[in-house]
């Protein structure tokens, strides 16, 4: 009968502790976020005809040298590839071609029929270019990939590409090229936990001191769950602490501590003794719109009187 008892009560113990620490973890792309990275070489280059809106009937040459910024960014899920230039004087270029719903840009593809939002359905490419002060919502054109390459989660390494738009419904385009040649991919973030096999505990207050240390493979902010449950004879300590910020560098592993006392079924109050400590800790990477998670290591520790 007591060995049932205890059988259940571990049972219901883990599924709380484990609702807990789920509930303080994200671990999935960012799927429709767009990263934005600076061109290493490349060019945008465009001419109009005299009279078209967004070009003013002229012609422009952009290259990373020559400009504040050339950046060129993409989603998760390679479906498009936006590029957005300031020149020295303020003028903010942007230039966005994007396949229809559910597909990804296929290099030496032409996608015909192109509109812009809101005016693109689901089955419509989408075609945007624009200037800081000159926009026209409503336009119809074209554009060829004519050569992509990614790197991890939509990372745009290299991109050549033709357009032709006509904006809201004129019959003068503004025609052009996008070429870029992207830095080397940065490595994906990959982080790390072990735990300490002992922890303290105050038997005044029933709290415990619990730690261990986390790695990284480049700067992240790991936010830390901890949790622990300890089997006794009149029923289980559980408790958790959740939101532990540790700055982490790469080489040594970080320390960190925390102390709780049984906060989530405060039936029982930890004591001198063996128990069980679970982590998780999460971090977005800084180079990809993506959390990681360094997953759920558990071990058993030794609780000695503080």
């Amino acid at each position: 009968m007591r060995n049932r008892v205890l059988g259940r009560c571990l049972a219901r113990t883990a599924a709380v502790l484990t609702a807990a620490v789920a509930l303080a973890v994200t671990a999935t792309p960012l799927t429709g976020t767009a990263q934005a990275h600076e061109a290493v070489t490349g060019s945008l280059s465009f001419s109009g005809e005299p009279g078209e809106y967004i070009s003013g009937g002229e012609s422009h040459t952009y290259t990373p040298e020559t400009t504040e910024m050339f950046d060129i960014s993409g989603p998760v899920s390679e479906s498009a590839v936006g590029a957005t230039i300031v020149t020295p004087e303020g003028e903010r270029w942007f230039l966005h071609m994007g396949a229809p719903y559910g597909q990804k840009l296929t290099p030496g593809t032409t996608y015909t029929n192109a509109s812009s939002w809101p005016d693109a359905g689901p089955e419509d490419p989408q075609l945007q270019f624009s200037v800081t002060d000159r926009y026209c919502e409503s336009g119809t054109g074209s554009f060829t990939v004519s050569h992509i390459v990614y790197g991890p989660y939509g990372y745009i390494r290299e991109i050549d590409a033709t357009f032709e738009r006509y904006c809201s419904g004129s019959t003068l385009p503004v025609r052009g090229e996008l070429h870029a040649r992207m830095p080397e991919p940065p490595a994906e973030l990959a982080i790390g936990m072990s735990l300490n096999t002992t922890g303290k505990v105050d038997t005044r207050t029933g709290q415990i001191t619990v730690g261990g240390s986390v790695t990284c493979n480049k700067p992240a902010r790991i936010t830390l769950t901890a949790s622990a449950y300890q089997i006794q004879k009149r029923g289980t300590a559980t408790g958790s602490y959740e939101d532990l910020v540790v700055v982490c560098e790469p080489g040594a592993p970080v320390p960190w501590t925390v102390s709780f006392p049984s906060n989530i079924d405060p039936t029982a109050t930890f004591q001198p003794g063996a128990a069980v400590l679970r982590g998780v800790g999460r971090a977005d990477d800084r180079d990809y719109p993506v959390t990681v998670d360094t997953g759920f290591p558990s071990t058993d520790i030794t609780l000695v009187k503080s």
